[in-house]
């Protein structure tokens, strides 16, 4: 009984740790720094030539499909 027990906080620690690693891969994938978060504070803007300009007719014609749809009304429970 022991051991299944053991085997089973293996595996829990096993998970918590692999989901802690992507977490951190994810961070350090976002790009977002302490360099960027200052260059936006002083200047307004951040300056980075790898970045696509955003499509703003794309944005428009998701925000307009976003508030044509219907939304259920809410159920009285009362």
């Amino acid at each position: 009984m022991t051991g299944y027990l053991f085997v089973a906080l293996a595996v829990l620690v096993a998970v918590a740790g692999w989901r802690v690693r992507d977490r951190l891969r994810h961070k350090a994938r976002s790009g977002m720094t302490d360099e960027i978060v200052h260059q936006i504070e002083t200047l307004g803007r951040v300056d980075a030539e790898d970045v696509e300009p955003l499509d703003l007719e794309e944005a428009r014609a998701g925000e307009d499909e976003f508030w044509a749809q219907t939304w259920d009304e809410p159920e009285d429970d009362w």
